[in-house]
């Protein structure tokens, strides 16, 4: 039931996004010398190093999510051996990749705020900030379950089947999160 449950709130956040692909497309497309002039200052590289972060910790949280599969709570070997990590090894690199990608937004929005690209700026600036903080807010949401799912292992006495169902519906979101990420990155940054 957890896991249906999961889809279902996701298809919600999906209608969400859906939302902000709409309201941002809508915009652009009444202003597209606007967005000509405020692409260019977007830093695609740092951008795209950025994304190529968030996309990796998605692979990550699933080799997490096959070691909860296997029962495999933490690692069996040194630290050094990642082929006898655990669950909680691989939710902690996650966890590491997704604080990362939120620095690297935060460090863009400076770059871009000394531009003179802000949300009262312009409505570039509004959809700009709008749909990527939504998704930051998102990610940060992630952070946080990566946090507890964690915490919940060093709890309990024995991992269990419940604990191995949240792990997948962690994984869940943060896919979702990631996915989500990727069709903004395309929207944003791909297609100027």
């Amino acid at each position: 039931m957890v896991t249906v449950g999961t889809i279902v709130w996701l298809s919600s956040e999906l209608m969400f996004f859906a939302a902000l692909f709409a309201a941002y497309f809508t915009i652009r497309g009444v202003t597209p010398e606007l967005w000509e002039l405020e692409t260019a200052k977007l830093n695609v590289p740092f951008a795209t190093a950025n994304t190529t972060i968030l996309v990796l910790s998605s692979v990550t949280c699933q080799w997490g999510v096959f070691a909860a599969e296997r029962g495999r709570v933490g690692r069996v070997g040194s630290v050094f051996q990642v082929g006898k990590w655990g669950m909680r090894e691989w939710f902690v690199l996650t966890y590491l990749m997704g604080a990362v990608f939120v620095a690297g937004q935060a460090v863009e929005y400076v770059e871009l705020m000394h531009e003179n690209v802000t949300i009262p700026s312009s409505p570039y600036g509004s959809m700009f900030y709008l749909t990527t903080g939504f998704h930051g807010l998102h990610v940060i949401g992630g952070l946080i379950a990566f946090v507890l799912v964690i915490g919940r292992t060093f709890m309990a006495r024995k991992f269990t089947h419940e604990q191995a169902i949240s792990t997948i519906v962690v994984s869940y979101y943060w896919h979702f999160v990631d996915v989500v990420w990727i069709g903004l990155f395309a929207t944003i940054y791909l297609i100027q």
